[in-house]
């Protein structure tokens, strides 16, 4: 499949309104029968084509009304402001599964059960994630704040840490597993709003056959 080479290293945080763990992960059905998500993705290097993508920010909301399998889902993107117009075009590209093999990055995979992409916005995102320590947040003003923190033992309140590796994964290698709570505000397409749910931090490897796993 020829086309544009492109690659991206980064961190991401994924919040979604599942129970911790997410079934997705599992090949199992969503906890509350419907699936929402919100994603914030650092990019620390990367190039599409003769763009670089060093530093771009970019986050996705997400919704599918049943499995996300189902289909009929909706997607809104946000890139931050300071982005040029060539990285724009790159991320709008990459986060529509374009440039991409079939069925080799999360996004690409969504592309085929998303009947409704929002247009773009271009706003200041704040994005800040240690992976080790399952915390961090990303943000936009009026439209979404997420937040992903370790899970709690629930008698005695320590830190939980629980790591999961697909080895043949379309998102990521390995990611350390979190809790979480997203809200939107009024200028969000797409409302969100949980508490105590999933949450996952990662380190990502992606070119346009999928994540990079060791060997």
């Amino acid at each position: 499949m020829a086309g544009i080479d492109w690659r991206l290293e980064g961190v991401e945080l994924v919040t979604c309104n599942c129970d911790f763990g997410c079934p997705c992960q599992f090949n199992a059905r969503p906890t509350h029968g419907h699936c929402r998500a919100a994603v914030g993705v650092r990019i620390e290097r990367g190039h599409f084509g003769d763009t670089p993508l060093d530093g771009v920010t970019f986050v996705g909301l997400l919704a599918w009304p049943g499995a996300i399998h189902e289909g009929r889902g909706e997607a809104q993107l946000i890139i931050d402001e300071g982005a040029s117009e060539a990285q724009r075009e790159a991320v709008r590209a990459l986060f529509q599964g374009e440039e991409t093999e079939p069925g080799a990055t999360v996004f690409n995979v969504f592309s085929n059960v998303i009947d409704t992409y929002h247009a773009p916005l271009y706003r200041p995102i704040a994005f800040a994630a240690d992976i080790a320590e399952r915390a961090g947040r990303f943000a936009v003003p009026g439209i979404v704040e997420a937040r992903g923190e370790p899970i709690r033992n629930p008698v005695t309140g320590q830190p939980h840490r629980a790591r999961v590796t697909l080895p043949h994964g379309f998102e990521y290698h390995e990611a350390e597993y979190a809790s979480s709570r997203t809200s939107t505000q009024d200028d969000s397409p797409i409302a969100l709003d949980w508490t105590d749910s999933h949450g996952h931090f990662a380190r990502l490897s992606w070119t346009r056959s999928g994540p990079v796993h060791p060997q």
